[in-house]
């Protein structure tokens, strides 16, 4: 059985051991009879509500906060031209044993399985490939991914830890011997793989490309179920089921997260006595648990809010993981005048997938992957042009989101004025048509999101060698593991099992994990709950030391 495979298995398993590592660690704690552990959830992204869910379904006491004033974190929706579109994730990742999916079903939302035929592809002078050249280029960059899965399996303990995934894509295609055109095309449009890590192939690892493998295996190994719908029913769903388990506090930002000790000392068996957490506001409140949801983006600039500091091992786990920078921007035009019947050389248009190789007839030369949304089953479609970006054409679209009110004609004409020479090459474009002109626009600004990581999510990124060996794998499995011994936990999709890092069900998986933790730390994972005389948490009415008031800090979202 492969790792990842392992890894999966270990999750599922009702039998694993409190460390989530392997290993046979087993911590018990005991309240005073008939009261019910008191855990702070910081976050109501889909990992903290998740984790609420699981743990008031056993009759423990939750609290969540949360930094924003809505649930949902990195999942969220607005309207555009009339339809919903989603800032944050639109993908479903893996069709087996899928909760998400599985709650999709439940509810009735609309998915879309995304076609097998090839991309259309406009070339660097803005001519489209003939589907014969897409077919060929899409098929080694996906050929060679999945070469590149399988090295990185089976060699990932040899693999240089400053080898990326572009010096593997050269060394295949140079081992292909197709002429050098060819070779350069291609290599330009596996540059979109960036697009689906939210960073470039320069900066991704080959020895750690395994963490990035899909949830299934076998001939469902990349089935991906666009959310045509969006993911606005299941975070309604989410949100109630979490409302119904759990007090949520909106408009809560967390400053500061201390482990206290015990009065008289530390007690071995029960560790520190309860966790103090100190909201903005100044409030104080004492919890027998904290979980922690907030991403990794943010950890990695707000370690301080704990205290005492975290340890050596926590702290280094968060520096070496990545976190990506994947933003979007919708266009909404008046009608899809791209779907109008379409004779001569763009007749082999794709119905949903799009890419613009680097092209020399704009300044900056940024390729843009775009998917259209006027191919979505009714009542989804729209006539909307959905892209993607990441690394400096992200940062350009964020600074035009930066610099002007959303929604008023100077954003619109700013996003549209900028990817004109992009849809212009579109079928039945015609600058005088009205139809070709968008009338709404929207780009997400993670990338400034402080409640977001400044980001999106995970990945895996080469690092220099010269800094000393880097075990990734081993990282994200310490950040599972967290601090239970003073009582701290971490979830979140970079705490995920590594089929599903970086993706919602990750998330939820992560928040499903750490509640059955807990549980089993106060013997109620079978529903019954012991109270043998013990530690009593209690209310906390001072934090000693740190300064409360003046911290500037926060947390609110999970994955």
């Amino acid at each position: 059985m492969s790792r990842i495979a392992q890894d999966l298995n270990g999750h599922h398993s009702n039998g694993d051991s409190l460390s989530g590592t392997g290993s046979p660690t087993m911590l018990r704690r005991t309240l005073s009879k008939g009261r019910k552990p008191r855990v702070c959830i910081v976050g109501a992204g889909v990992a903290g509500m998740r984790c609420a869910q699981v743990l008031g379904q056993k009759g423990v006491d939750v609290t969540i906060l949360e930094a924003r004033d809505r649930t949902g974190g990195r999942m969220h929706q607005t309207l555009l031209g009339g339809h919903p579109v989603d800032h944050g994730p639109n993908w479903i990742h893996g069709v087996n044993q899928n909760p998400i999916l599985d709650l999709a079903k439940e509810i009735g939302a609309t998915t879309m399985e995304t076609p097998e035929s090839a991309p259309s592809i406009y070339d660097q002078s803005g001519q489209m490939l003939s589907t014969e050249e897409s077919q060929q280029c899409s098929g080694l960059m996906w050929g060679i991914i999945e070469e590149a899965f399988d090295y990185s399996n089976k060699n990932s303990a040899s693999i240089p830890q400053d080898q990326s995934l572009l010096d593997f894509f050269k060394l295949k295609l140079k081992e292909k011997g197709l002429p050098e055109s060819v070779t350069e095309r291609v290599l330009e449009v596996c540059r979109s793989w960036g697009d689906y890590i939210g960073g470039s192939i320069e900066r991704q690892s080959l020895k750690y490309f395994w963490l990035e493998e899909t949830i299934d295996g076998g001939k469902d190994r990349h089935r991906n179920l666009f959310l045509a719908s969006t993911y606005k029913a299941i975070l309604d769903r989410i949100t109630k089921d979490t409302y119904a388990h759990a007090k949520v506090k909106l408009s809560t930002e967390v400053v500061s997260i201390k482990s206290q000790e015990p009065r008289g000392g530390q007690d071995s068996r029960n560790g520190p006595s309860s966790v103090a957490v100190v909201n903005l506001q100044g409030d104080l409140h004492g919890y027998d648990e904290v979980v922690m949801t907030a991403p990794l983006g943010w950890l990695k600039y707000r370690t301080s809010v704990f205290l005492p500091g975290l340890s050596p091992r926590l702290i280094t786990a968060i520096q070496n993981l990545s976190y990506g920078r994947l933003e979007k921007v919708y266009l909404t035009f008046p009608s899809a005048f791209w779907l109008s019947p379409i004779d001569g050389p763009q007749s082999n248009l794709s119905p949903f997938f799009n890419q613009w190789l680097a092209p020399d007839y704009t300044e900056h030369h940024w390729p843009v992957e775009c998917v259209f949304l006027s191919s979505l089953p009714e009542p989804c479609a729209q006539p909307t042009l959905l892209l993607y970006m990441h690394g400096p054409l992200a940062e350009h679209c964020t600074g035009l989101a930066e610099s002007h009110k959303p929604s008023t004609p100077e954003y619109v004409a700013a996003f549209s004025e900028f990817f004109r020479p992009y849809y212009a090459l579109l079928p039945n474009y015609n600058a005088s048509d009205p139809e070709c002109r968008p009338t709404d626009a929207l780009a997400t600004n993670w990338t400034n999101d402080e409640f977001a990581g400044w980001g999106s999510y995970s990945n895996f990124q080469v690092s220099d060698p010269g800094k000393g060996p880097v075990e990734l794998d081993k990282d994200i499995e310490a950040l599972r593991h967290g601090a239970p011994e003073r009582r701290l936990w971490f979830a979140g999709e970079h705490t995920a099992p590594f089929v599903a890092l970086g993706t919602v069900t990750g998330a939820w998986w992560s928040g499903e994990k750490v509640a059955r933790r807990i549980l089993r730390v106060y013997g109620m994972e079978g529903g019954e709950e012991v109270v043998d005389e013990g530690l009593d948490g209690g209310e906390i009415d001072a934090v000693e030391g740190g300064n409360i008031g003046g911290k500037r800090g926060g947390a609110g979202l999970g994955a």
